[in-house]
């Protein structure tokens, strides 16, 4: 156990790196203020996903911003009539989304692959969403729901996403109004092969 205190440490000494810093302060954000983040910032987030590394350089992924607030709306109807309790649970829901005003659709082929490059493509969004002020949280329970749900048509219809493609994540994305801590990270599953 003391090993990995000394670790810790001197991994601690390495974080006085601006982008080291970045990664560490991210967190997963369920709480954002009632503003829809700016088109250039959503265009910046996009741009520094799409630069991601890709096997190959396929970029195997689509990409689907959602500015369209009365969209966003209009699908979290059809939840809310699905799931009455759910939403009574939670005195602050605004939507399903994590109530977040502005979300990033990532898509994959429907037969398989690209997933690791659509994740690559997820984590460098929400880094740099991270670093513009903004929060995120990636969300998958939402996903399951619009593709379980014949009433949400109309909000996959919208997003224009071609038959050999396959909706696989959302990122919810806005001005946080919250700031998580850290939660307790693993360490002891890390194993140096010196």
């Amino acid at each position: 156990m003391a090993m990995l205190g000394i670790v810790s440490m001197a991994a601690q000494e390495v974080y006085e790196n601006a982008v080291i810093d970045n990664i560490m302060a991210r967190r997963s954000v369920r709480k954002y203020l009632d503003k829809p983040v700016e088109h250039d910032k959503l265009a910046a987030v996009v741009k520094a996903g799409i630069n991601a590394p890709s096997g190959m350089n396929r970029q195997p992924w689509l990409v689907r911003v959602v500015e369209d607030q009365q969209l966003i709306a209009a699908v979290n109807e059809v939840y809310v009539k699905e799931n009455p309790e759910q939403v009574k649970r939670d005195p602050k829901f605004k939507n399903m989304f994590r109530n977040a005003p502005n979300l990033i659709c990532v898509c994959t082929p429907a037969g398989g692959g690209g997933e690791l490059d659509a994740d690559l493509l997820g984590e460098n969004m929400m880094l740099a969403a991270q670093s513009l002020g903004l929060g995120t949280c990636c969300l998958g329970g939402p996903v399951r729901f619009l593709l379980s749900n014949e009433q949400c048509k109309f909000f996959l219809d919208r997003l224009d996403i071609p038959e050999d493609y396959k909706l696989n994540y959302i990122i919810a994305i806005g001005y946080p109004d919250e700031q998580p801590e850290a939660k307790p990270r693993d360490e002891s599953k890390v194993k140096y092969i010196q």
